[in-house]
């Protein structure tokens, strides 16, 4: 389908920068006065983001490696929200995350708003540089019930720090019609059209008008808290460590890394574990018992209340929605990038296809079941 004949095919393109290695070595030298000793391009939804190794050491106190962040021109525009995102990082690195912190520019900035040219006009994007965080997305990990009981606490963990994080631009976290914010999934009735198999297309539009119906005029009785809004198992980085258990020692995994704070905004404790439960479900070889474990970890740090609960099921089928369809999508503007777009959608139609058969209460008696069984083995 054309544009002329969509206007909304293009009304997702958020201008996803494009800078060889060149101008990005350019940027880190002259923006934040480091010599860089090797580049390497990192996959990313939106962003453009580097992986750069530097060797002067004494600027940076002996950290060599770094992520060279380019935001999109869209959200280049709020610098505001980009740069309370990274202050959240820096003040959950003090509170004991695993999160990055910013390198300052030469003048002390946590952001730079850089013009640039790569073939397509001068564009306008933010620019940082983030501490590299070491370890395995947890995509590439096998993750058991322990680990996945570990991302609910984590989910549940990150929330509840931020009630102490305040800031005079907090509420730049008010994104308004921001498309990955859960109370968002109407705005999916837009971009429906890019789903070319009708059974699909079906699920989703019935997953709307649910959403609509069900959960949308209960969100006053949902609890408010500031969400990262995308604890995906390539977000949560992992390193391999070992315990003792019954007098032998274990390979087991600790996480390491939190990335990708650039979907945070204000929203609620039960969208973050739907989020997260969505995404454990992807690649697990239990997916619906894996939601369990989530629920559990969470739980065992922000127990949901009955309505929080009650509309756990359509939160979940609303976020496999919304990244199913959002990079379906996507992939009509950069079809180069169709790869990485569509990892969700290995798998992820699948389970989406499954949750509506089986229903909202055969769903949720394998989630709590799973989650009640589990915690009373803790």
């Amino acid at each position: 389908m054309s544009s002329a004949n969509n206007p909304l095919q293009t009304s997702y393109d958020v201008g996803k920068p494009a800078l060889s290695d060149t101008q990005a070595t350019r940027l880190v030298e002259d923006v934040f006065g480091l010599k860089v000793s090797k580049i390497k391009p990192l996959p990313s939804y939106d962003d453009q983001n580097f992986h750069i190794v530097t060797k002067d050491l004494e600027k940076t106190r002996n950290v060599t490696d770094f992520v060279l962040k380019i935001t999109n021109c869209q959200e280049s525009k709020n610098e505001n929200c980009i740069d309370l995102q990274t202050r959240v990082m820096m003040f959950l690195r003090e509170e004991g995350f695993p999160t990055a912190t910013a390198f300052p520019t030469r003048d002390g900035q946590i952001l730079s708003l850089q013009s640039t040219d790569y073939g397509s006009g001068i564009k306008d994007h933010v620019v940082r540089l983030m501490t590299y965080l070491p370890g395995v997305p947890l995509a590439k990990i096998p993750a058991g019930p322990d680990l996945l009981y570990e991302v609910g606490q984590l989910a549940a963990k990150l929330d509840k720090a931020l009630e102490k994080f305040s800031h005079p631009n907090i509420n730049t976290l008010d994104r308004g019609s921001f498309i990955w914010n859960l109370s968002q999934i109407p705005l999916l009735k837009e971009m429906v059209f890019a789903l070319d198999q009708q059974r699909h297309r079906e699920v989703v539009e019935q997953t709307i008008l649910e959403f609509e119906k069900c959960v949308l005029p209960k969100l006053g009785d949902f609890r408010r808290s500031i969400n990262h809004g995308d604890l995906n198992d390539y977000n949560i980085l992992l390193q391999q460590t070992s315990k003792e258990s019954f007098g032998k020692i274990q390979d087991t995994y600790r996480i390491s890394g939190i990335l990708d704070f650039n979907d945070m905004s204000n929203g609620y404790y039960a969208f973050e574990v739907a989020i997260a439960i969505m995404y454990m479900m992807i690649e697990s070889q239990e997916p619906l018992k894996a939601g369990g474990y989530v629920l559990a970890g969470f739980e065992s740090i922000l127990p949901l209340n009955p309505k929080e609960k009650d509309a756990l099921y359509l939160l979940v089928m609303g976020r496999f929605s919304q990244s199913l369809v959002i990079a379906r999508h996507s992939v009509l503007q950069h079809p180069e990038n169709e790869e990485y777009l569509m990892v969700t959608a290995k798998t992820g139609w699948k389970h989406l296809l499954t949750m509506a058969e089986l229903g909202k209460e055969d769903v949720e008696k394998i989630w709590f079941d799973t989650a009640k069984e589990y915690s009373e083995c803790k």
